[in-house]
């Protein structure tokens, strides 16, 4: 066990790679708290901190820093090997990694996109989703901001309606792509495993949208994101996106 003071977090409420990060603390063992920051006005702190511009984060507790969910999850397994979130054995390692990798740089910013996309169609859904979240802002002051911060991070997220329409296209063949891997044991073992805690908390985003909910019925993507993931604060009305190209 990695003996320090707690780690630090830094993270933004309903982030799902944040949520990645953060489960890994979790199965580790390991002390930490959370820094909570607003999305799309993180940007400034995250760069003074660690010369970065994306969440998560972590400050070990021995002062060392690494951002992003999968250099998170790798570090910590190799400070702390149990219980192991990267097989030992290297054909199977290399299938996890390979997985991660995906839903990492593939799969992640769909329901991000998604999410910002159908929260400017529907301003009203944004305090769903900040059920929870620590930030002492009134509720009057986010009505206010929330709007124009949803139209800011879907400009920095690439979202929109035609990338929607492309995203909700693409989703049925990323989705099994996801059930093969469960299939053939790469992923949704009894223990998760670093490509689990990657992929998992981008279904269950997507899984708060009503117009998403129908791709994923019945599949063992979404058994297994809410088996990991069992609450997950939000809900994107019904009509909030565009139906797919």
């Amino acid at each position: 066990m990695l003996l320090t003071m707690p780690h630090v977090l830094y993270a933004i409420h309903g982030s799902h790679p944040c949520l990645t990060a953060e489960r890994a603390l979790q199965l580790k063992g390991q002390p930490y708290r959370v820094h909570e920051m607003a999305p799309a006005l993180h940007v400034p702190e995250q760069w003074l901190r660690f010369r970065k511009l994306t969440v998560p984060a972590l400050q070990l507790g021995s002062g060392e820093k690494v951002v992003g969910s999968r250099a998170i999850v790798h570090r910590l397994d190799e400070l702390v090997p149990e219980p192991p979130l990267l097989p030992q054995d290297p054909e199977r390692r290399a299938r996890v990694v390979e997985a991660e990798r995906w839903g990492d740089e593939v799969l992640q910013p769909v329901p991000r996109r998604l999410a910002w996309t159908g929260m400017c169609a529907r301003p009203d859904a944004i305090p769903v989703y900040a059920e929870g979240s620590r930030l002492p802002l009134p509720r009057f002051v986010q009505r206010l901001s929330a709007p124009r911060i949803a139209r800011v991070a879907r400009w920095r997220n690439g979202g929109g309606e035609a990338q929607a329409r492309e995203d909700l296209a693409a989703l049925p063949g990323q989705l099994d792509r996801v059930d093969g891997w469960i299939a053939e044991g790469v992923m949704g073992g009894a223990e998760p495993n670093a490509a689990d805690l990657q992929i998992a908390p981008s279904v269950r985003l997507l899984a708060t949208m009503e117009d998403v909910r129908p791709l994923l019925a019945g599949r063992p993507a979404l058994a297994l994101a809410v088996r990991l993931f069992p609450s997950y604060a939000g809900r994107m009305p019904q009509g909030a996106l565009p139906a797919a190209a």
